[in-house]
């Protein structure tokens, strides 16, 4: 078994199980402590899994990977997604982008698109874009977030329900097995429920590690979305689910 194969297993067992020790893991994969250790040190920077003594558990709910760490983590994959996510999108159309280092991604791929016009939530996003000439770029109002770039509050909820957009391009924390979208900060999710709200077609842009990642503040379920741009296949499940719901699946 590769090292990407055990670490997606590990993700895995440690979902279902809550905490293994560094000893269960050794006598499961056959491989040595140090292999194990390895694996679980390279998760736990990614922010999959808790390191602890000894062992490792579920990664926090109740707090996000800081965000200069998401914002290179499985850069490669975003940026597949983003590709594909823009050239989904028509010229001289309206969209809105959320917070999250996958729509900054999105942002920077859409520069090959004419005539946008944006309404955004994040910083960074309206940085990128507002370096086009031929797009419009509107940010909302309300209270700046430091660590990120994202704008929230009220005020910014109150914002986004003025529009009526053609698209909304969303990222998310974790999608639970059952569909549901889940994420770590209670205003934003009431800003991307928002969006959802306002927009004709809803594009999620997830990579594979948000599937069955835990945060505790529920945004909605995949049902609610127009499409899905991934990197990986899900599991059986939520394909299912995708289908039932007539939800567009796009692999990366």
């Amino acid at each position: 078994m590769n090292q990407t194969l055990r670490q997606n297993r590990i993700f895995e067992l440690v979902k279902q199980k809550g905490y293994l020790t560094i000893d269960e893991l050794v006598e499961h994969f056959a491989v040595t402590p140090q292999t194990i250790r390895r694996d679980l040190n390279q998760m736990a920077e990614r922010g999959e899994i808790e390191r602890h003594h000894g062992g490792a558990g579920q990664a926090s709910s109740v707090q996000n990977t800081e965000y200069q760490t998401r914002k290179i983590q499985y850069l490669a994959e975003k940026q597949r997604i983003a590709e594909q996510l823009a050239a989904h999108i028509p010229d001289h159309s309206s969209l809105f982008i959320n917070i999250g280092t996958t729509t900054e991604t999105i942002a920077q791929a859409l520069l090959q698109r004419q005539g946008l016009k944006i309404v955004t939530n994040n910083l960074h996003v309206a940085s990128i874009l507002s370096a086009k000439p031929d797009f419009t770029v509107i940010i909302a109002g309300g209270e700046v977030r430091s660590r990120d770039g994202g704008i929230v509050g009220e005020a910014t909820r109150d914002f986004v329900h003025q529009f009526k957009l053609d698209y909304g391009i969303i990222g998310i924390s974790g999608i639970d097995d059952d569909g549901t979208l889940l994420d770590f900060d209670y205003q934003e999710v009431r800003i991307a429920q928002a969006i959802i709200e306002n927009s004709r077609y809803v594009y999620l842009a997830a990579d594979h590690s948000k599937f069955g990642r835990n945060a505790m503040v529920r945004l909605g379920n995949l049902a609610q979305c127009s499409a899905l741009f991934t990197d990986r296949s899900p599991n059986d499940k939520l394909k299912t689910l995708l289908q039932q719901q007539q939800v567009d699946l796009h692999i990366c």
